[in-house]
């Protein structure tokens, strides 16, 4: 790896000074699970490496006043799965982080790190997708708030600006009746990026689907919110019929190419199959 320097400011405000005097030569890291092995893979050549380890308010999960959800950009994945809070608001949520890689990396990888990644494969954005998560960006400027469908861009491409960085996330809070899975088809071992990876939300009165949102991940150059599916949902008594057509809708309205984890059809094919699976068992469980 490059020499370069380091810097471990201990608050936000130094964190965006130094951006703002570094600009594109200044990389952030928390974890380091990716830029870590960008560097030694010789992709990227930080002349700064501004850490957020020392950064005070970032590790928090809270309930918002309005009985929303809020994880802080440095919290970790392990963290997540673990949080009593994060339990209680919506189990599925910890479930699908306790889902990422190994203890190892979940232990290390933070939330934020995950999502400025933008690895179209990695675990936490279907189920965030799926609950309609917002993200708190910063600046010099001020913070804004980008909704979690427009904030990957393409491929390793995010909607975060020269002298941004994510704060938090927020969850909007769950309304009575509302289910969620999160499930995923790997190829080899649990360290694996998936194939096909699947999140389900759906919100049910009796057999009677009355909101659905749906996550996919692998299957494109970013995470997909699966609109023309949730369509097919929405309203819709919860039958073998109704699930099939939202499956169908799916594998349509994805774009996957092909990798070492299987081709762009078999990819489509998958996403009807776990589709299926996970919408099943949210409403025959």
């Amino acid at each position: 790896m490059v020499e370069f320097a380091y810097h471990a400011p201990a608050s936000l405000d130094g964190v965006l000074e130094l951006l703002e005097r570094h600009g594109e030569d200044a990389h952030l890291i928390a974890g380091g699970t990716a830029l870590v092995p960008l560097m030694r893979l010789g992709l990227v050549f930080p002349e700064h490496v501004v850490s957020l380890r020392n950064v005070e308010g970032l590790r928090e999960i809270g309930i918002l006043p309005d009985g929303g959800l809020e994880i802080g950009a440095l919290v970790t994945h392990r963290e997540v799965e673990q949080s009593a809070l994060v339990q209680r608001f919506f189990p599925p949520l910890a479930e699908a982080f306790g889902r990422v890689a190994t203890i190892r990396i979940r232990n290390q990888g933070t939330i934020g790190g995950n999502l400025v990644h933008a690895d179209p494969a990695s675990d936490p954005p279907p189920i965030l997708m799926a609950l309609d998560a917002q993200l708190v960006l910063a600046s010099r400027d001020g913070t804004r708030i980008v909704p979690i469908a427009e904030f990957f861009q393409g491929l390793f491409e995010t909607a975060v600006l020269p002298g941004e960085i994510v704060t938090a996330i927020r969850v909007p809070a769950i309304a009575p009746g509302t289910r969620g899975v999160y499930s995923k088809y790997l190829p080899g071992s649990k360290d694996d990026f998936a194939t096909v990876s699947v999140a389900a939300v759906l919100r049910l009165d009796g057999k009677r689907c009355t909101a659905a949102r749906i996550g996919l991940g692998s299957v494109g150059a970013t995470p997909i919110r699966a609109r023309a599916s949730e369509a097919k949902l929405a309203g819709a008594l919860m039958s073998k019929e109704a699930i099939d057509a939202a499956a169908r809708a799916a594998a349509d309205e994805i774009d996957p190419f092909d990798d070492a984890r299987g081709s762009a059809d078999y990819k489509r094919a998958m996403t009807q199959v776990w589709l299926r699976r996970a919408l099943e068992s949210l409403v025959y469980r």
